[in-house]
């Protein structure tokens, strides 16, 4: 782990508690007003049985799936999310590092219709993470991926390098994190390498926006 993935580690432990109040309390205007949705719709387009929330914070997109009547699993590497999303909701959720998950180190189920990663992955070594998650697949399952899109995240440097959030003018304490940026380019390389397809790809927006606030992919395993 570069020292860099080791301090996005920390600051995810340092600022769980206000995560989960700014999450809870909507005060993410475009996780409001456009992503959560849009993940929401993406997953349901797919009309997935069971469904692996990868990184899966403290677990409002798991009890959207339950709400659906849709079998959902959590994983997160935080302790307090997950303990978080386990006392909020009814599905069964797990604390693992990526590296772990990575290693197949830990036990997270088989055999999802559909796994999901919503601005979840945010460090520099993504290729062994979805290598391992595409195992976990059953025949026609898919992968998507919600994450900060490119163009409008670039702020006029585009190309792959680390960046850093200070999460200004969220309210509460906040430890600055570091996350990897990564070009279309860049993403589309990593799915690849990771033994998938690109299936679709799309890029919410508000209406009363003139730039997208997210790039959405769909992924399906590579056929042999």
């Amino acid at each position: 782990m570069s020292a860099s993935e080791s301090t996005l580690l920390d600051s995810w432990h340092h600022n769980a508690r206000a995560w989960i109040d700014a999450i809870r309390s909507g005060t993410i205007e475009s996780r409001q007003k456009v992503t959560d949705q849009a993940i929401l719709l993406a997953v349901l387009g797919r009309q997935p049985e069971r469904v692996l929330d990868l990184g899966c914070g403290e677990g409002w997109l798991l009890r959207a799936l339950a709400d659906r009547a849709i079998d959902a699993v959590g994983v997160d590497g935080d302790a307090t999310l997950v303990e978080a999303a386990r006392a909020a909701g009814t599905s069964p959720v797990h604390v693992a590092s990526y590296e772990a998950l990575a290693e197949a180190q830990v036990d997270i189920g088989r055999d999802y219709n559909l796994i999901c990663a919503n601005f979840a992955l945010l460090q520099q070594d993504i290729i062994p993470l979805l290598g391992a998650m595409n195992t976990l697949l059953a025949p026609g399952g898919a992968l998507v991926i919600q994450t900060l899109h490119p163009w409008t995240a670039a702020a006029g440097d585009y190309q792959d390098g680390w960046r850093e959030e200070t999460f200004a003018g969220f309210k509460g304490q906040w430890q600055p994190m570091p996350w990897y940026f990564r070009t279309l380019s860049s993403w589309l390389n990593a799915l690849d390498m990771a033994g998938f397809t690109l299936a679709s790809l799309q890029e919410p927006q508000h209406p009363q926006s003139p730039v997208p606030q997210s790039l959405l992919l769909v992924a399906e395993p590579r056929r042999l």
